[in-house]
């Protein structure tokens, strides 16, 4: 343990001699991700764990583009910090989530496009969120208002003659353009500084098993993540399948009836068992129980997994998908009553709000996660040249 420890200690002091150049390029999250993978290196008791370690021993330094690489690789499962012998209260001080987690969320702001707009929604997320959904909601109110449609309950659950379908299409198209040109520009710009090689149809295939299995929400042992007691718990891989199938689920439900309108001419309101109204409910449901669960490990996550100053942007995203999907709900519910207008503003609000800020909050990490696993599964199919040890 002591010849270990030595080994570990000397590492890290020769890097800090050999490599002035470098520790000068990185920010101070950066600089601390590079000490704990130069310990990490020299342990690698973790090298099972999750895909990070294998990358990880692929190097044997770490410049921006590793670390932000490795950093959306990670995915906070808190296994490492929960197995680690070098974690707080430890000199060494190690906390590879920690660590992970403030560089993560300093590359959402470091990629956004246009970079102003990230760097508002990381420094005010929770407060911008919400006061972005109110003030569309209320507008769009004051809309209805003025044309003096506000309560009425003759409208058979028709959206339709509250907004017309070509401003409605217009609207949201313009704000879901935007959020698609601004993540393809981030995540564009992120791939390309990550220099991730060529995706073979293999790298490909793995990497979407990983993504749309969670793969490493398991801990790497498949007994789940650590939570505040430290206990294993597959529940935020749960959590994350509810809220990403349902997300996926009022996606399709929205496609479905776009093609329901342009190709088979048939118009909303549709009926109760129509396919685009039941998969809209499922997803609903799914986005009621994904972000409520959650939010409520996030309320009660321990301050050493994960970075707290994060923790307003996450609880926006969250309460954006919980208020779009119970709006959503009971907009279905009550459609063919009076209440139907203001609930439809209200829906239409958060739904804009929601696409206007995903690619700057919680939700673009998935994004770039899916990129940084696509890069893992390519580089594990290459020779790995350093060939130290057992490699």
């Amino acid at each position: 343990m002591q010849q270990l420890e030595a080994l570990i200690e000397e590492a890290r002091v020769e890097k800090a001699h050999a490599m002035p150049v470098q520790s000068l390029a990185l920010s101070e999250n950066e600089a601390e991700v590079n000490r704990q993978m130069q310990i990490c290196n020299a342990c690698r008791y973790c090298e099972g764990f999750c895909a990070v370690f294998p990358a990880m021993t692929r190097r044997l330094e770490f410049g921006k583009a590793d670390i932000h690489y490795l950093a959306n690789l990670c995915h906070n499962c808190g296994a490492c910090l929960h197995a680690c012998q070098y974690a707080p209260p430890h000199e060494f001080a190690v906390n590879v989530p920690q660590a992970m987690a403030k560089v993560r969320g300093d590359t959402y702001a470091a990629y956004a496009w246009p970079p102003a707009l990230g760097a508002l929604y990381k420094r005010n997320g929770l407060a911008v969120a919400l006061a972005m959904a109110a003030g569309l909601a209320l507008f769009l109110i004051l809309a209805i208002a003025r044309n003096g449609s506000l309560l009425q309950a003759q409208l058979a659950g028709n959206f339709y003659a509250v907004f017309p379908h070509n401003l409605m299409a217009g609207m949201f198209g313009a704000v879901f353009g935007f959020a698609v040109l601004a993540l393809g520009m981030g995540v564009t710009r992120f791939w390309r500084k990550v220099s991730p090689g060529h995706a073979t149809a293999p790298a490909v295939g793995e990497a979407a098993r990983n993504v749309l299995t969670l793969t490493y929400l398991d801990g790497g042992h498949g007994e789940g993540c650590n939570e505040a007691d430290d206990k294993f718990t597959l529940a935020r891989r749960r959590f994350h399948h509810f809220t990403f199938y349902g997300f996926m689920l009022c996606f399709a439900s929205t496609s479905v009836a776009t093609l329901y309108h342009y190709v088979l001419g048939l118009h909303a309101p549709y009926a109760l068992t129509s396919l685009p109204v039941i998969l809209g409910v499922l997803g609903g449901i799914g986005l009621l129980i994904g972000p409520a669960g959650l939010l409520w490990l996030n309320l009660h996550r321990h301050p050493q997994q994960g970075d707290v100053n994060q923790r307003p942007m996450d609880r926006g995203f969250i309460a954006l998908l919980l208020l779009a999907s119970a709006t959503g709900l009971a907009l279905l519910a009550w459609r063919e009553t009076a209440a139907m207008p203001v609930l439809l503003a209200v829906h239409l609000g958060i739904i804009m709000a929601l696409f206007a800020t995903l690619p700057y909050g919680k939700f673009a990490h998935g994004i770039y996660r899916t990129a940084a696993l696509l890069k893992s599964a390519i580089e594990k199919r290459q020779p790995n040249r350093l060939q130290l040890g057992s490699d």
